[in-house]
């Protein structure tokens, strides 16, 4: 009897720790989803008010338009700001979800706890990635975006590239030659809950579209 008292005292000392753990788990999440909300706002704070202006080119303007040197020369690096020691490529705007997000020039977990990074590619080709983490503020909902859904990125010289929802998928992590696919102008991608796929959106470009410009 005094072995049985001693082993389910153990058991339920076992699971109060469990339930201990679980709740400073889920209290350090909130924390952590509300520090990187925090990061966000205060890098848009800090962006000049040229990147800021995020969205729709304005057709009227087409004009006016003096072309980019990225138009004849694609292959150039996209520019960069250094704001509290990080380098940042622009910011990207969900319209439909409330997003508009600085974006990193490099990916690294550290750099994923402060904003989206560019995974691969660039704005002035096709084949462009954007990671983050699911935090609330970060990519979190982005699977609930709809197709024909506007996406906008716009670089650190104020050009804009516009971007339609083409689908939203799940993708294997493992499974990255097709993550990276040029089939897209634009994806943009997060864990799941749990973290063993990867909601993939996937953009292609829209009209009107600095990269489209150079045509008329």
């Amino acid at each position: 009897m005094e072995a049985r008292d001693k082993s389910g005292s153990l058991l339920m000392k076992i699971g109060l720790l469990l339930i201990a753990a679980a709740v400073l788990l889920a209290v350090y999440n909130l924390w952590d989803d509300q520090r990187a909300g925090r990061s966000v706002d205060r890098v848009l704070d800090a962006m000049p008010e040229l990147v800021k202006t995020a969205g729709v080119l304005d057709p009227s303007l087409v004009q006016e338009i003096t072309y980019p040197d990225y138009m004849l020369y694609p292959d150039i690096d996209m520019p960069s700001l250094d704001i509290d020691g990080n380098r940042y490529i622009g910011i990207i705007s969900i319209s439909s979800l409330g997003k508009e997000l600085p974006v990193l020039s490099e990916w690294s977990y550290p750099n994923l706890k402060t904003a989206p990074c560019r995974y691969a590619g660039t704005a002035y080709k096709e084949g462009f990635v954007i990671c983050a983490h699911n935090y609330t503020r970060h990519f979190g909902g982005v699977k609930r975006v709809q197709e024909g859904a506007l996406v906008c990125f716009t670089d650190i010289d104020g050009n804009v590239f516009n971007y339609t929802v083409d689908q939203v998928e799940q993708v294997d992590p493992d499974n990255a030659e097709y993550m990276l696919s040029d089939e897209w102008d634009l994806t943009l991608f997060t864990c799941t809950l749990g973290g063993q796929f990867r909601t993939a959106v996937r953009c292609i470009a829209a009209e009107p579209n600095a990269l489209e410009l150079a045509e008329l």
